[in-house]
């Protein structure tokens, strides 16, 4: 969709005033309006919402907290916007917090969509997420057999005594992880094409993604971002096209690759890499970084730091330390 497609928002349009909302009854509020005609928001229980716009025969389904929706700008589901974008239908998720869905509320509407036969409506599906999404857009796949999934940054349970491992999400580790749709790996047989992103250097993820060895899974991996691979992803600008790729199973090690390059322009990541390497005591590297980032790119944080290196080098070979002994 090009900028001159875009629907001109008014401030009556129920996008608008949901942008403009400062509660989240009035939000909710908004996201009803929005979808009077083709949708609608149900409310799962007390922690849960279900947000659907009917817009076509290809449904993106995602998952993320209200939260982290209402802190983007629009205030609306990350999924939403991506949907629009290509004419999609949009089922989104919302979670109170960090409940991880393991809510009965939600199985029991998955459960109902499928005695339904709602995802049969539609020739593609996509189930999305990242984090505690991811999670759930592997756990919840099962219930549309052929869907792709594409899963950032997932865990496969938070069952301690099955990944006790990761210390990481403490109040979480007391969720349900045992019983239905609990054990993600499981929940994606019968999926189309599985894709995780993963850091592989954050040992929890390495290992979660280990976890999913079906060879319908094909695990990448996006270093040096941590727990902000998908904001990376978004800021990068190359999430709606990765989505895109998913939403059509062709997103492979290849068209991850080449998307994936655009992190040699990203100044957060290259940030990430000057760090790990002064934080190693690397100084050649923390050189060798600096230096190809100002060739190609106008910045002036890396042209000051490649400075101060530069002389601390100086300096250590003036005074006659060892290379290997000189400290950043």
């Amino acid at each position: 969709m090009s900028d001159h497609d875009a629907p001109v928002q008014t401030r009556t349009d129920p996008a608008f005033l949901a942008s403009q909302a400062t509660d989240r009854r009035t939000w909710i509020a908004a996201l009803e309006a929005m979808t009077a005609e083709e949708g609608y928001v149900e409310p799962l229980g007390p922690d849960h919402y279900a947000f659907f716009t009917d817009a076509g025969t290809t449904l993106l389904v995602s998952f993320e907290t209200i939260g982290s929706a209402r802190a983007r700008p629009g205030q609306m589901p990350l999924g939403q916007p991506l949907a629009q974008a290509q004419g999609w239908s949009h089922l989104s998720l919302l979670a109170e917090g960090e409940t991880w869905f393991r809510d009965p509320a939600v199985y029991a509407f998955f459960d109902r969509l499928v005695d339904e036969a709602f995802f049969e409506d539609f020739d593609r599906v996509l189930f999305y997420g990242a984090g505690m999404g991811a999670h759930a857009a592997c756990a919840f796949a099962v219930t549309a057999p052929g869907a792709q999934v594409l899963a950032i940054s997932p865990c496969a349970t938070l069952d301690p005594a099955q990944a006790g491992w990761d210390k990481r999400h403490r109040s979480a580790r007391r969720l349900d992880f045992t019983s239905r749709y609990g054990y993600a790996p499981e929940m994606t047989e019968g999926a189309g094409h599985v894709v995780l992103i993963h850091d592989p250097m954050v040992s929890e993820e390495a290992m979660h993604a280990a976890l999913f060895r079906a060879p319908w899974v094909t695990v990448l991996k996006a270093p040096l971002m941590g727990g902000r691979i998908e904001w990376a992803l978004a800021h990068m600008g190359v999430l709606p096209e990765l989505v895109d790729l998913a939403m059509q199973g062709k997103l492979g090690r290849f068209s991850f690759a080449r998307l994936w390059r655009r992190r040699r322009d990203f100044a957060p990541y290259l940030q990430a890499i000057l760090d790990r390497a002064e934080d190693k005591g690397r100084r050649g590297l923390a050189i060798s970084v600096c230096r190809s980032v100002t060739r190609r790119l106008r910045a002036p944080r890396f042209a000051r730091r490649l400075e101060k290196l530069l002389r601390k080098a100086e300096d250590g070979v003036q005074a006659g330390a060892p290379v290997g002994q000189q400290s950043l």
